[in-house]
């Protein structure tokens, strides 16, 4: 029963994340197919989705939508994350300057996760959903991250991140990752290629305000060669944009909501 139930849930938070990239109303066959679960749950949850206020049906068509309702979930979520400072204004300058990806970094457990994405405008780009979760060791915005950590935990964080790395090919060894963390320290910045995507490039800085006691990084991202080539005037954005995030009153900060 418990099984059935977490899968239940599992799949109802998948049916909103579809709505999320489909923006359209859709047909409880069309979403069955899409997320390879059986007309029969489908239906079920569909129904259970309505009866809740979180989908309306329209019978004429026999097409579901999310309701107003999925977004109240979360539109206190940016107030509690970044308060009133310049966190998002910051990625809005960034990407105004860039164009390319932007993101909100923190660290969750030995995961890196992006809790606030503006996608890129280039044509060539990789996409990235907000929410999602890498290994700490697998991206540059991870290493920014564990560069603020002691040595010691650092080396209990890489064997963890490790054993959560499903491909034995991508795991570091801790040698490895300590010496980019230390180049990392002493320019105060990262920059990588082919990492977590091959033919991408990423260049990210600190910010100066936490959540959840979490140091927060300001990324960039996009095709390697366009990040080279703009590296120097890439990073000065960030680092113009770090800059003005600086909180002035101590009741201008995120809100300690716990993960």
């Amino acid at each position: 029963m418990q099984n059935s139930q977490v899968k239940s849930a599992t799949r109802a938070i998948e049916i909103l994340e579809y709505f999320k990239r489909v923006r359209q109303p859709r047909a409880m066959s069309e979403i069955a197919i899409a997320l390879g679960y059986p007309q029969s749950s489908t239906t079920v949850l569909l129904k259970t989705l309505v009866t809740l206020g979180y989908l309306n049906f329209d019978r004429s068509d026999r097409l579901y939508f999310p309701t107003p309702k999925v977004t109240s979930l979360g539109d206190w979520i940016p107030r509690a994350l970044f308060g009133t400072s310049r966190v998002l204004d910051a990625m809005r300058d960034v990407h105004a300057a860039t164009g390319e990806t932007v993101s909100i970094g923190i660290r969750n457990d030995v995961y890196l996760q992006y809790i606030q994405i503006i996608q890129s405008v280039h044509a060539l780009r990789f996409h990235v959903d907000e929410g999602t979760l890498r290994p700490l060791t697998q991206s540059a915005v991870g290493w920014m991250l564990l560069s603020t950590m002691p040595d010691d935990k650092i080396d209990n964080i890489v064997r963890r991140a490790n054993i959560a790395t499903p491909k034995p090919a991508d795991r570091v060894k801790i040698a490895d990752m300590m010496e980019k963390v230390r180049e990392v320290r002493k320019t105060g910045f990262c920059w990588t290629e082919n990492v977590p995507f091959l033919g991408g490039g990423t260049i990210c800085v600190l910010l100066p305000v936490t959540i959840q006691n979490q140091p927060v990084v300001l990324g960039l991202g996009g095709a390697a060669e366009r990040i080279r080539q703009n590296r120097d005037r890439y990073l000065a954005a960030l680092q113009r944009a770090a800059r003005a995030v600086q909180p002035t009153d101590p009741f201008d900060q995120p809100i300690d909501i716990g993960f």
